[in-house]
């Protein structure tokens, strides 16, 4: 299984996503600069886009990137059935390109917010979430604009479909308004295509993956994500 983690201009993530992979048996993971092109990703079983400031997110967060050629190939991938995670950067990234409904907004806040919380993992079936239903997951945020919204027909769609993967909430994981740091659409903080296959996330798996992080909740989602790669 090999695994491209791509790094567009801006991308800061992409050493921390390689090292928590590094910790999966067979995860084979490479790093893949967005300059190559469709070639960087022609012996990609599954991809992800790390957190960042792809193109120092000019016009708005993640928008230059999801034109980038690259772009193409991380579609056809996904088109394909290939599992794709974008993780903060990446699920902007995701948003734009049309992969994944919906946009990320600034924080209602309207401040960067960097802090840990706590994400309710959805009872719904997904590759991503394989033995994590209705968990109660530590990770760590890290971003301006993750306040997730889309029309009210998208919403249904995401609910109807069980597509909402995960959501903010509390310790005891109750869905608190006080648990949702962005304003985002019911504490959405990871959703899924119609395919199942393509993730978008605001929270950082690759900064839980060590105990010595303040948790390792992150690394049962990359491991996840690598069993679907097989």
């Amino acid at each position: 299984m090999s695994i491209a983690v791509i790094r567009f201009p801006g991308t800061n993530n992409e050493n921390d996503m390689l090292k928590a992979l590094g910790q999966i048996p067979e995860s084979n993971a490479y790093l893949v600069p967005s300059r190559k092109g469709l070639a960087g990703l022609k012996d990609a079983d599954g991809v992800i886009i790390p957190g960042g400031y792809s193109y120092g997110d000019y016009l708005r967060a993640g928008a230059i990137a999801s034109v980038d050629v690259i772009s193409d190939g991380i579609r056809d991938l996904a088109d394909d059935g290939k599992p794709v995670l974008g993780v903060s950067n990446g699920f902007q990234i995701l948003a734009e390109t049309g992969l994944l409904p919906g946009a990320l907004l600034h924080n209602l806040s309207a401040r960067f917010i960097c802090k840990w919380v706590y994400l309710k993992v959805s009872e719904s079936p997904s590759i991503f979430t394989e033995n994590l239903e209705t968990a109660v997951l530590r990770l760590p945020i890290a971003h301006a604009e993750g306040n997730y919204y889309c029309p009210n027909d998208q919403l249904m769609a995401l609910n109807d479909e069980g597509r909402i993967l995960f959501r903010y909430c509390d310790s005891q994981g109750d869905l608190t308004p006080e648990a949702n740091p962005n304003g985002s659409l019911e504490n959405i903080a990871g959703i899924t295509n119609q395919k199942g296959n393509v993730l978008g996330l605001m929270a950082h798996p690759e900064r839980a993956s060590r105990p010595i992080l303040g948790s390792s909740d992150g690394l049962q989602i990359l491991e996840n994500f690598v069993r679907a790669t097989r």
